[in-house]
Order: C-alpha cells, then sequence, then structure tokens
C-alpha cells in the first residue's frame, strides 16, 4: 500500500470544516490566503436559531449556507479571489464514488461534504450523534486498498476507506443530508481579493445581523434565542434538556468547528485583514469588540456544557437567557459600528 498525499497537499490544522477543507485546497495550489479571510470573504459570518422536530435546538453562527436564494460560502469565498468553484452531487452512490476516483487518479484534490457521525476517526461524538455539513478535503489515494487521505480540522491526515467514505457521503441524516456533494475548482485565474470585494463581504454580513428578514436569524435572533432557551425546561424532558445543551455547546465552542465563540473569534481576526484593505481602522476597532463579544459566547458555551452535565440541568440553564440578552446588545452595537465605517463602496 501506497497511501501518500499528492504533491503540495499537506496536513494543516484548522479551525472550521469548510474554510479549513477551501485552505487545503488553496495551499496545495501555492495558495498563502488566510482562513480567516476565506471565512469573511464568502459572507459567512451570521446567527441562527433553528429548531427542527425531532432533532434538537441549535444556536448557529454560519451565514450562506446554500440556502435557496444563496450562493454558499465555499462558492463565493472563491469567485472574489478569481477561482470557479462548482459545486456537484447525485443520489448515486455508485457516480459520486466514480467522479472522485477520477479526479484523485488525475491528482486533483477534492472537497466533500460528508455526516461527520460515519467517519472513521472522530472519536468523543455524542452517541447517534450525526451532522451531514461537515466538509473534508481528500488529498491522497491508494487505488489497491481502495483508501484516501482524508484532511479534517485536526493535524493528521486519516486514511479513510471507500466504502466508510461512501456511507458519511450518502446519509440521510436530517437536517443537513450530504446528498454525495463535492466541489471541484479552477485557479485558472486566481488572484487576490479586490477592495470593493472586501467592503461588499462585509456589508452582507453587516446586514443580514442588522436586518435579518425573519426573526430567527441574525440579532432578532440571538434575542428570540434567549427566550426560546428560556421556555426549555418547559418543553422538554431532562434527557432532551441535556441533549439541547450539549447541542448548543458544540455549536458555540471550538471543538464544533467554530474557531471559538460562534465564529466571532475568526471574523474578528478577518475584520481586522479587511481594515488594512480597505484603509479603515475603524474595522480592526470592531474586530477588537467582536473579539470580545465571541469571549462573551464562549461563557455562554462553558454555561451549556455545565447545564449538561448538572445533577439540575433547568437551574444551571438560568442565567443563558439574560446572557444571551446582552450579547445581543454588544452584537447590535458592533455590526452598527462596522457599518458606519463602511462608507461608499471602493471602485472595482
Amino acid at each position: 500500500m501506497s497511501l501518500d498525499p499528492f504533491p503540495g497537499f499537506r496536513s494543516l490544522e484548522t479551525h472550521h470544516c469548510v474554510t479549513g477543507s477551501m485552505l487545503h485546497i488553496y495551499q496545495a495550489q501555492g495558495n498563502t490566503i488566510s482562513e480567516d479571510m476565506l471565512l469573511g470573504l464568502g459572507s459567512g459570518l451570521g446567527f441562527v436559531y433553528w429548531h427542527q422536530k425531532g432533532a434538537p435546538p441549535m444556536l448557529g453562527g454560519r451565514a450562506n449556507v446554500a440556502r435557496p436564494g444563496e450562493e454558499g460560502l465555499e462558492i463565493t469565498a472563491a469567485r472574489r479571489t478569481g477561482v470557479r468553484a462548482v459545486r456537484h452531487s447525485t443520489g448515486s452512490a455508485h457516480k459520486a464514488e466514480a467522479a472522485l476516483i477520477d479526479l484523485l487518479e488525475a491528482g486533483q484534490p477534492v472537497m466533500l461534504q460528508v455526516d461527520m457521525g460515519f467517519l472513521p476517526y472522530m472519536e468523543g461524538l455524542p452517541d447517534g450523534f450525526h451532522f451531514g455539513y461537515h466538509v473534508i478535503a481528500v488529498g491522497g489515494y491508494d487505488p489497491p486498498s481502495r483508501q484516501v487521505l482524508v484532511a479534517d480540522r485536526d493535524l493528521p491526515l486519516h486514511p479513510v476507506s471507500l466504502e466508510d467514505l461512501a456511507r458519511a457521503r450518502g446519509s440521510t441524516y436530517k437536517p443537513f443530508p450530504p446528498r454525495n456533494t463535492w466541489y471541484t475548482f479552477d485557479f485558472g485565474e486566481e488572484r487576490p481579493p479586490r477592495p470593493s470585494e472586501v467592503h461588499e463581504a462585509v456589508g452582507e454580513v453587516c446586514h443580514g445581523m442588522l436586518a435579518a428578514p425573519i426573526s430567527n436569524l441574525g440579532v432578532r435572533g440571538i434575542r428570540k434565542a434567549a427566550v426560546e432557551v428560556g421556555r426549555w425546561p418547559d418543553r422538554m424532558d431532562e434527557a432532551s434538556l441535556r441533549d439541547a445543551c450539549i447541542n448548543a455547546f458544540l455549536f458555540i465552542d471550538a471543538a464544533g468547528g467554530t474557531g471559538g465563540g460562534i465564529f466571532r473569534r475568526m471574523y474578528a481576526r478577518f475584520l481586522v485583514e479587511a481594515a488594512t484593505i480597505l484603509e479603515y481602522p475603524g474595522l480592526a476597532e470592531a474586530g477588537s469588540d467582536l473579539l470580545a463579544i465571541g469571549e462573551a459566547w464562549q461563557d455562554i458555551a462553558t454555561q451549556f456544557s455545565l447545564a449538561a452535565g448538572s445533577p439540575n440541568p433547568q437551574e444551571a440553564l438560568a442565567p443563558i437567557p439574560p446572557r444571551l440578552l446582552d450579547v445581543a446588545e454588544q452584537e447590535e452595537e458592533v455590526w452598527v459600528a462596522v457599518g458606519e465605517c463602511l462608507g461608499p463602496a471602493p471602485a472595482a
């Protein structure tokens, strides 16, 4: 067996599965863009409170996740660096594997959407946990053993059989079944992001946080989450309440792939980079404020974790709703400040 990474493909420790996988693909092409910049260019920060029947509630910090009417972070960030990214999917496991093998035999790393609950190297997940909007980069292939090398957020490259990979790609668990989705990238016209594109990206996130179209998104969504979390003890039995707290912790904490502080730490660093590109020092100040808000989110994540393991989770959950309301006020102030910093868009 000779399962080695492709030339130029190397292991990187990353923060978020989507931007981290893109970073692996970009660095294999010799592009040194930062992961934080990919998140920012992809208009990838937001907030959503979502509770689908049969699943624990979710407090999510991502935006531009390819809902109807959205391009998706992967496509948007690539476009703003001159890279053509294409999303593919199929209902056929056979076609999905054949397309993957064709690309790998050509020496091309491939980005795949998978259910992390089926990845054999994932340890420490709650029993029965499934999340189908996890993204990995495949950067090596050994045909005789039918194994690939997977780059995830941790440093090692993981050998995974094509059989295990097929299960992860074809999972039907809701709310995010991966549907055998994969991405290809054409770097023929790659370039640094233009100031106008950085300006546009920041403006989109700012608008999404302050002027969300429905009440479970943006700053309004954080306020709604405060109300809904306060109702959890009356609406859930103890086991469901503990599961909800664990889920909330994972979607905020770095362990869940947010970079810490429900993506606020990553986006704060992007704002500092954007301040230099746009020559708007106020964005760096906003980045510093957002970093502090990320720490407040981390405190909330810790409280969720404590509630999950508490003898009395209902009582341990009680401090969280007022903390969420405080964070909503702080976020509103930051996003208003960001909007005031932007001014007219630079020339394209």
